[in-house]
């Protein structure tokens, strides 16, 4: 049995959970098969996503509007057309990619991955990671800190 950590795990520890490696986990998605992901996020992601998505990080309402970079009023919008459009889906799947390595990192234990990601980090320069992973480039930093860590590299 998998058991629950508030520590990260390095290199010595790590161990490869069954759901690593499949994009959307958090949305409730299970795609392992790039092209058919690509087809989602062009159609755009039902709302029910981001839903469960909200429910699964136990992030506030306003701080997945922050982390995916859609305004709340926006939000509201697309919960009564029930779809997101293409960018947004992309922006969201791109947040759930981070708190899904967040969660892999601390085995599996997602209230420990959402303190860190709302905690400074010396290896982003003392900036928050989920403030950090509202563009590409700073979520794919976030992302190779979080494997940096995995891998025993701290700083």
């Amino acid at each position: 049995m998998p058991t629950t950590r508030s520590q990260p795990r390095g290199r010595k520890t790590r161990m490869r959970s069954a759901g690593r490696g499949r994009r959307g986990r958090s949305l409730g998605l299970d795609d392992r098969d790039t092209l058919r992901l690509v087809r989602r996020v062009r159609a755009g992601f039902p709302f029910s996503h981001l839903t469960r998505f909200q429910k699964t990080t136990g992030l506030s309402w306003d701080k997945i509007a922050h982390f995916v970079q859609i305004p709340r009023r926006t939000l509201v919008r697309r919960e009564c057309e029930g779809r997101l459009r293409p960018d947004e889906s992309d922006r969201v799947l791109r947040a759930s990619t981070v708190f899904d390595k967040a969660v892999d990192l601390f085995e599996g234990n997602p209230d420990a991955a959402r303190k860190w990601l709302q905690t400074p980090q010396p290896g982003l320069g003392g900036e928050i990671p989920l403030d950090f992973a509202t563009t590409e480039v700073g979520a794919r930093e976030v992302e190779q800190l979080i494997d940096r860590i995995e891998d025993g590299v701290f700083a």
